[in-house]
């Protein structure tokens, strides 16, 4: 949810590289709280929430903390496991099936 109260469904992010995961290791607020690290490195990743195209830090702290988690666990399946798929249960049968969470865009999400 931005400034304004708009909720944010959509958007993108790209692969990360070795420069991204190294960058934070240097910032003064990984060192001062490790626990940041995920901040810093999900505002390098996330090029677009909606609308908003310059994704920083100070928006990845605004964010919900399930929201947080959904998206590092969405970082960790595209960059360590190589895929965007999960598994999940509907609610009224119970069945289990796979779904894409990708983007659609090959290295976009």
């Amino acid at each position: 949810m931005d400034e304004a109260g708009t909720v944010h469904r959509h958007g993108s992010m790209r692969l990360a590289t070795a420069r991204d995961e190294l960058r934070p290791q240097i910032d003064l607020r990984v060192k001062e709280n490790p626990a940041y690290l995920s901040v810093v490195l999900l505002s390098q990743v996330i090029t677009r929430l909606g609308n908003i195209t310059d994704v920083h830090a100070g928006i990845v702290e605004r964010m919900y903390a399930t929201d947080v988690a959904f998206l590092q666990d969405f970082y960790r399946r595209v960059n360590s496991e190589g895929h965007t798929r999960a598994a999940v249960t509907c609610p009224h049968c119970e069945g289990g099936f796979e779904v894409d969470l990708s983007g659609g865009r090959l290295g976009e999400s």
